[in-house]
């Protein structure tokens, strides 16, 4: 994407932001980072940071997204970006970003329009700026990390790098567990046409097939009533990140986990199979 496109997408954010409407009244700061910040001519997607608080409201919408297998902040990416792409999110994670990755503030609660823009065209090009590689990458995210939140790629990445994990990704094949528990805990938790529902669906099937039989928790739930989340090697499937900030955790106790990275209804299902290689050397809790 060139520059030029870049710079329009953000300034019609800008508008987008002054008028307020919800859910943008829970905004509170916007920062660019990466290329674009830099002032890359060619930036590719813009990397966006967003602050924001909730209300009931709000968070009766996300716990109602995540039930029924949508995009909890589907809702607030529409709000800020329309229906053109070239804006990646990333939502109150300022925190979790790598070290290195400079914030630049381009809009904040009770900011003028003229003050917003100022800050836009204060990000000047520059030709020596070139496209940057995206961060916190390895070879199991290709094609992937539009999907993969920047903190959660990096922490990963430095848990393979450290040697305390293995990754190994997957393509899960459409189809159905055998366990009967299994099937009686898709019907119970999700609709039938839940991307949710297929996702885990395909995740309890590929646990089954897997050469150890483990305890199985899918989505923050144990698959048999009363069972142990703290018994060595205990699978946990998490879609779509689901309390990923819990992974260092789990690998503490021996489990491991298979993230699908993308629960959806008709797409394929990428998971990453994530287990512990060297307890020491994971981050301290």
């Amino acid at each position: 994407m060139r520059r030029e496109r870049a710079t329009g997408l953000l300034q019609e954010m800008l508008d987008r932001l002054d008028a307020q409407e919800r859910p943008l009244d829970l905004v509170d700061e916007v920062y660019v980072f990466g290329s674009y910040a830099r002032g890359a001519l060619e930036p590719g997607d813009v990397d966006v940071a967003v602050a924001h608080r909730t209300d009931a409201a709000f968070t009766e919408e996300l716990v109602g997204a995540l039930m029924s297998g949508r995009d909890p902040m589907a809702t607030m990416k529409r709000a800020l970006k329309g229906t053109k792409r070239g804006l990646q999110f990333q939502f109150n994670q300022n925190g979790s970003l790598p070290d290195g990755v400079e914030l630049v503030l381009l809009w904040k609660r009770g900011d003028t329009p003229a003050a917003a823009r100022a800050r836009l065209e204060a990000i000047t090009a520059d030709p020596d700026a070139a496209r940057a590689p995206r961060d916190e990458m390895i070879e199991q995210f290709e094609g992937l990390d539009r999907w993969i939140p920047l903190p959660v790629r990096a922490q990963v990445v430095t848990m393979l790098n450290a040697g305390a994990i293995g990754i190994q990704r997957i393509e899960l094949p459409d189809t159905h567990p055998e366990r009967p528990e299994a099937a009686v805990m898709l019907a119970r938790r999700w609709k039938p046409d839940s991307p949710l529902r297929r996702a885990a669906s395909a995740a309890l099937r590929h646990a089954e097939i897997l050469p150890t039989t483990s305890p199985v928790w899918v989505q923050g739930q144990p698959l048999q009533a009363g069972q142990s989340f703290e018994l060595p090697g205990t699978m946990w499937i998490n879609l779509g990140w689901y309390d990923f900030d819990q992974l260092p955790f789990r690998l503490r106790q021996g489990a491991q986990t298979l993230e699908v990275i993308r629960p959806t209804r008709t797409q394929p299902l990428h998971a990453l199979h994530i287990t512990v290689r060297d307890v020491a050397a994971l981050p301290p809790l």
